[in-house]
């Protein structure tokens, strides 16, 4: 899965480049929108970290350059706080059509307002959060307070934000004036999530009171004490992205673990549409099986021989340490590395027939410690007397049965 790169129109038909962050070892449960600060783009470091968290949980996660911006087509100058609200639209609409619409909108500083005002215009999302957002989208002014006169006086004037010229017309001016934060959070009926620092020198925390007192519950507000703006230090915006990730359990669906129940030690359970991703239930774990993608699987987990192998490295380290132990020799650390030597694919293949191909798995073990020679060799020795490794030397059989019967 990964990050993919994506190209989709606004509604003026110009090109926005986005980027679709995935899980590795799921589809995800639920889509994120994420609209990124004024000026800035869906690349800033941040917004990778909170994107990070997110899907660590199971999330897709959408971000985009808004018109004008970053990789995007289309002129900022000719932008305006509408046509940042509309590209979230048309985005919404591209996930909707190619993947699963968004459940979730996250927005940072301006953004922020502008994913309070398209959620009313999105019918599938339940949840939005936004990040040291104005209350008032007009509060931006006070980035080029200096350039107004001239912005009023000749149309627009050429004006420098965190060391980049933009040009700003006065249709902007007059476009942020026309949105009023209070009506648009009024006319949400969704969860809010409204995160701010105390710190905050760019959007002072007072816009966060003011959003929290205009919203209608659920409601709820996090405080990001000792963070600036743009969440410049790591641990502040990953910090954002799990709370984030949490607080939105409560208003989405999230999928029910699998119900696996059996009086055996493992048990597996494959849909026939879910290709060869396979739940697993082990003792009281669950894990996920897997075969990679180039054997027509998703890699969401690892395949079923990469899991005997698994056994085999465990085993191995448990049982060379408790020797160690018992002798009172000084085996710090045990490593032990394995691969299975045959081609799983094209071994089911032909499982109906013997095979003369030899299974093999290759071991190599690295131990770290105060051990002399002979210690060392007696462990290389006691590693293939682990119950595993016996096992898969000795003859076994499977006696398989149908519950149904």
């Amino acid at each position: 899965m990964g990050n993919l790169a994506i190209k989709f129109r606004n509604r003026e038909g110009e090109l926005l480049s986005g980027k679709l962050d995935l899980p590795a070892d799921q589809h995800p449960h639920n889509y994120v929108l994420f609209a990124h600060c004024f000026t800035c783009n869906k690349n800033l470091l941040a917004i990778s970290n909170i994107s990070r968290s997110l899907i660590s949980k199971g999330f897709g996660v959408f971000r985009f350059d808004f018109t004008g911006l970053g990789e995007s087509e289309g002129d900022f100058e000719d932008s305006n706080f509408s046509g940042n609200v509309e590209d979230l639209v048309a985005a919404s609409q591209y996930l909707s059509e190619n993947y699963a619409s968004p459940s979730l909108l996250i927005g940072h500083s301006l953004g922020g307002a502008a994913v309070l005002a398209a959620a009313p215009k999105i019918p599938s999302v339940k949840a939005v959060a936004t990040i040291g957002a104005p209350s008032n989208p007009n509060h931006v002014q006070h980035l080029f307070k200096s350039d107004l006169e001239e912005i009023k006086k000749n149309g627009l004037a050429k004006v420098n934000i965190g060391g980049r010229d933009f040009t700003i017309k006065k249709q902007f001016l007059e476009d942020l004036k026309a949105s009023s934060t209070q009506d648009i959070v009024d006319k949400n009926n969704v969860a809010l999530l409204f995160m701010h620092s105390p710190q905050d020198s760019i959007v002072g925390i007072k816009n966060a009171e003011e959003l929290y007192i205009a919203a209608h519950h659920p409601k709820s507000f996090v405080t990001l004490d000792g963070a600036d703006h743009l969440l410049t230090n790591k641990s502040d915006s990953l910090y954002v992205g799990n709370v984030i990730g949490s607080w939105v359990e409560k208003y989405i669906p999230l999928p029910k673990p699998a119900n696996l129940k059996s009086k055996y030690q493992v048990v597996a359970k494959l849909s026939n549409n879910d290709g060869f991703t396979t739940d697993l239930k082990m003792g009281q774990h669950y894990l996920t099986a897997d075969e990679p993608v180039n054997y027509g699987g998703n890699d969401f987990g690892p395949s079923p021989y990469e899991l005997v192998s698994a056994g085999l490295s465990a085993c191995t380290a448990m049982t060379m340490q408790m020797y160690a132990k018992r002798k009172n020799w000084d085996l710090k650390e045990v490593e032990v590395h394995t691969s299975y030597g045959k081609d799983h694919a094209v071994d089911c293949e032909k499982c109906e027939s013997n095979s003369s191909k030899i299974d093999t798995f290759q071991r190599l073990i690295k131990m770290t410690g105060n051990l002399d020679l002979k210690q060392k060799e007696r462990l290389l020795e006691i590693a293939d007397k682990c119950p595993v490794h016996r096992t898969l030397h000795s003859e076994t059989q499977v006696i398989t049965n149908n519950i149904n019967a």
